[in-house]
């Protein structure tokens, strides 16, 4: 792991399209600014876990579950 020190309005480039900025801190908390292009998906890690959680429960879907659909 990467540990670095930063400053308000200081930031990381993260590969050649991501930059995190350190926005403001108020005691244990900070805020952060993330700048990357629209097709980088950007989660806090407890959303980004809900998220595979739930893909890795729709692939365990057995077929049978599924109706028919009808298309007319």
């Amino acid at each position: 792991m990467l540990v670095l020190t930063r400053k308000v309005h200081q930031s990381i480039v993260i590969g050649d399209d991501v930059e995190v900025v350190i926005l403001e801190v108020r005691g244990e908390q900070v805020r952060l600014g993330i700048r990357a292009p629209r097709d980088v998906a950007v989660h806090r890690k407890e959303i980004y876990q809900q998220i595979q959680e739930e893909n890795r429960s729709s692939a365990n879907v057995d077929p049978s579950d599924i109706p028919d659909a009808h298309i007319p």
